[in-house]
């Protein structure tokens, strides 16, 4: 299992409610979060995915995913 970190532009809690869905259907994936507290309101993925893959799910959500390095 990898943990990947993505600056996204998930700002709110309806945010996280409109990405959930897709994210949650989204094969490889375990677990995730987006820690809105952050200045770029960081999503954590945790599972056997790629980050491309995550990436593509979170702009299938109508949202914008960039990987950053831990």
């Amino acid at each position: 299992m990898s943990t990947h970190k993505f600056k996204t532009n998930i700002k709110c809690g309806g945010c996280i409610s409109a990405v959930t869905p897709t994210l949650d259907a989204t094969t490889g994936i375990e677990s995730w979060a987006v820690d809105t507290a952050n200045p770029d309101k960081i999503l954590t993925v945790e599972g056997a995915i790629s980050p491309a893959e995550v990436v593509a799910a979170v702009t299938k959500a109508g949202y914008v995913a960039t990987p950053v390095q831990d």
